[in-house]
């Protein structure tokens, strides 16, 4: 059958090129969006006019250079830029085993909301936590980040903001969250409605998982946003490093995009890299190896297919 993007025919956008890549403006990389930690050097306003050189359509945003610019500054930069916000990261850090440190954090995760709102974001993506100082106890944990969501998640929907529950590779569970697989954080995101809770898809996170395809296919429209990077081994000293380029390690794309796009997700595609090489490079350079490397995947995956 033939799969279409954006209601037109995958061959009717393949007729665009004649090698198999991506031209500027095409459907599929209009899809785009860099993660501004992929050049973590600059600020969110050198972000957004990187963006805006690469013909790149959307940014997604992280707090703490938002806090530099002030949201409101912001907004304003994305708009007369006429970029799409794919996501603000992050909210979350929900178990702690303080009450007044738990109501700090929730208060925390409410200006967050409001600041997506103000931006425009398409989602605030949500890292739960890990265990509290102290504990073992994953469930009790996990139930906190429950009790918690319970009350964000309506204050999200009354802002029109969605959260997004990332399920992190099991190697961060103690430290950054008890969510680890898309499972779980769709059997969370379930008991609250779907335009207030959603999940992450996050190939760096997931592609180990043998159920990654078939809890892809169940989230369905509880995707709220779909952010890619690869795996390289070896893993540096710090793990959160391991953010490789794609085709620099061990994520099966193809598979991925499938699954993501038999879910019926159809919004933008997140490149976050966290790796020092990379950070080191001319975050111009890294924007066009970015452009490449995304239009070889998709091209990869839907012309071949």
């Amino acid at each position: 059958m033939m799969r279409a993007i954006g209601g037109q025919p995958i061959n009717a956008v393949h007729a665009a090129s004649s090698r198999g890549t991506l031209a500027v403006g095409d459907l599929l990389l209009s899809r785009l969006s860099l993660n501004q930690i992929t050049t973590k050097s600059w600020s969110l306003a050198q972000a957004i006019e990187g963006c805006v050189r690469a013909d790149i359509a959307a940014i997604g945003v992280w707090r703490d250079r938002l806090d530099e610019t002030g949201v409101g500054a912001a907004a304003k930069l994305v708009a007369a830029a006429g970029l799409r916000v794919s996501s603000l990261c992050r909210g979350g850090f929900l178990t702690v085993a303080d009450a007044g440190e738990l109501q700090a954090r929730v208060d925390d995760n409410r200006r967050a909301i409001e600041d997506a709102a103000e931006l425009g974001a398409r989602c605030l993506v949500m890292v739960v936590g890990g265990l509290p100082r102290g504990s073992r106890d994953l469930a009790a944990a996990r139930g906190q980040v429950a009790d918690a969501l319970g009350v964000l998640a309506p204050f999200a929907g009354e802002h029109g903001v969605r959260l997004a529950l990332e399920p992190l590779h099991p190697m961060y569970c103690a430290d950054r969250s008890v969510l680890c697989t898309l499972r779980q954080a769709l059997d969370l995101a379930e008991h609250f409605p779907e335009e207030e809770v959603g999940v992450v898809v996050d190939t760096f996170h997931l592609w180990w998982d043998p159920e990654a395809s078939a809890q892809i296919r169940r989230a369905g429209s509880r995707i709220a946003s779909f952010q890619i990077s690869d795996f390289v081994t070896p893993l540096p000293a710090d793990v959160l490093l391991g953010r490789g380029l794609m085709g620099d390690g061990h994520v099966d794309f193809p598979l991925l995009f499938r699954a993501v796009e038999e879910a019926g997700y159809g919004g933008d595609v997140e490149v976050e890299i966290m790796n020092a090489e990379v950070w080191a490079t001319t975050p111009d350079l890294v924007v066009e190896d970015v452009k490449r490397r995304y239009a070889a995947i998709v091209s990869e995956e839907w012309w071949q297919g």
